[in-house]
């Protein structure tokens, strides 16, 4: 029986791994700051799954961290915890650079001594920057266009550069392209505290009319239709990935895309999500946010290759099940 800690577990996409974990009778520890999360989603994952899990709200850069570790007998450990906005990374690089990276060194230095054998870290696809080509293997030259993306280099690098990972540990460094959606029940979604950074969010806030309209950053890209193209993964697809690697023991160091192979543009995202909703999103085109790209979609072959693992949910079924978490958490 493995006993793994979830780092940044109430997040959205750390919260319905947390579900599909305990539902496969894991024995789940968690921990998060609660800086872009409520406490109110334990009692949320308690309502999905009968297993219960231990909850901690502690920092991975605390000292506790290590304490937590070794006094419950961690054997492997899924990182999510990070700050993730990349136009505020923009605006605050100093304040990634401490939280995502320091942060995570520390978390590092923690499974070493510990001896953790069974890793996976929460990458991005922004982390290729400016595709040079499409669809973007996991071969693609590293070049960030912001930040947050040089953030995941950065522990990528740490990673990478450590023989204790590449010789002792079974380490899966998973590259995420857009995760959207929610949990079937809709009892848990994304659900960001303040103003959305990420697209779906921001729809269904303008779709319960908290917002007038979706302000979309561009359409002078060099896409059909002017806008940003994006490989849209449903949440509970993105989860099953992560199950799949924390089964896969090779040990080393593995890299592998998780999305779809299929790329959106941001009005394609607002034209399903009319016609599957049933309702109008009224939108306004302002200016591009620095570091945003034209078009970037996984080439997913090598997580389905070795991990066995293949995306299901279409873009319809994500936007019913953001809008069906939406309506029924006002």
């Amino acid at each position: 029986m493995k006993k793994i800690l979830v780092t940044g577990g109430l997040g959205f996409i750390g919260s319905h791994a947390i579900t599909s974990l305990l539902d496969l009778d894991y024995d789940i520890f968690c921990i998060d700051n609660c800086s872009n999360a409520n406490l109110n989603i334990i009692s949320r994952i308690n309502k999905i799954s009968s297993k219960p899990f231990i909850f901690r709200k502690i920092s991975i850069s605390d000292q506790a961290l290590g304490e937590f570790i070794k006094a419950n007998e961690i054997d492997s450990v899924i990182h999510f915890a990070g700050l993730k906005s990349v136009g505020e990374s923009v605006n605050f690089p100093a304040k990634y650079f401490y939280n995502n990276v320091i942060g995570s060194k520390i978390l590092l230095d923690n499974l070493k001594k510990y001896k953790i054998k069974n890793f996976i870290f929460s990458s991005s696809a922004t982390v290729y920057g400016n595709p040079l080509f499409l669809p973007l293997k996991e071969t693609h030259p590293i070049r960030a266009t912001n930040p947050y993306g040089q953030n995941k280099i950065d522990i990528e690098n740490m990673i990478i550069n450590d023989s204790y990972f590449q010789t002792e540990c079974s380490v899966k460094i998973l590259r995420y392209f857009n995760p959207i959606g929610a949990h079937s029940s809709g009892i848990i979604g994304e659900s960001p505290i303040g103003i959305p950074n990420n697209l779906m969010p921001y729809i269904l806030n303008v779709a319960k009319k908290v917002y007038s309209k979706l302000l979309i950053f561009g359409d002078d890209y060099n896409t059909l239709d002017g806008t940003g193209v994006r490989d849209y993964i449903h949440v509970m697809d993105l989860v099953q990935g992560h199950i799949k690697a924390i089964q896969y023991n090779r040990l080393g160091i593995t890299i592998f895309n998780l999305g779809t192979g299929q790329g959106y543009s941001v009005l394609d995202l607002v034209s399903t999500f009319e016609k599957v909703n049933g309702i109008k999103i009224p939108f306004k085109v302002i200016d591009r946010r620095p570091g945003d790209v034209d078009s970037v979609f996984a080439d997913p072959s090598e997580a389905s290759n070795f991990l066995k693992f293949k995306a299901t949910r279409n873009l319809e079924q994500m936007c019913h099940d953001s809008w069906n978490f939406s309506i029924r958490n006002n």
